[in-house]
């Protein structure tokens, strides 16, 4: 992160509202897609001088921008969303690392979760913004 030390906004088991597969007729459906995203700040987004919004980050645009992204349209795959709520993180040069987990349920017999995740370093990060902006 930087010499300042680091600290992480974390967001657990956010529902999505979004199609993801392509199913048979004996196929099981997930009922839910859910989200896990860490985000590691520097630290002196979470030790503040004195309270107020303009000293930390306002994670809630890149939440709404996440459920924009999910309910966009039918993905073949849930790699093509995360790619695409990565891209909406690098967005905020205030993220330095992305981890994210999108789990879908169930997976069989109405039971289980799958999930896939993606982790980027400061240097993965700042690939992705040169790379992807705005997937």
């Amino acid at each position: 992160m930087n010499d300042a030390g680091s600290a992480w906004v974390e967001l657990r088991d956010l529902h999505l509202k979004t199609q993801i597969g392509t199913y048979g007729p004996n196929d099981t459906i997930p009922e839910v897609h859910v989200l896990d995203l860490t985000l590691g700040l520097s630290q002196d987004q979470v030790v503040i001088p004195v309270d107020g919004m303009s000293h930390v980050f306002d994670y809630d645009p890149l939440i709404l921008e996440i459920d924009r992204l999910a309910a966009d349209g039918h993905y073949d795959t849930q790699e093509r969303l995360i790619t695409r709520i990565a891209s909406a993180c690098a967005a905020y040069r205030e993220v330095i690392t992305v981890d994210i987990c999108l789990k879908k349920a169930p997976v069989r017999l109405g039971s289980g979760s799958l999930g896939v995740r993606l982790t980027l370093d400061a240097v993965a990060l700042e690939r992705l913004r040169l790379k992807h902006p705005a997937a």
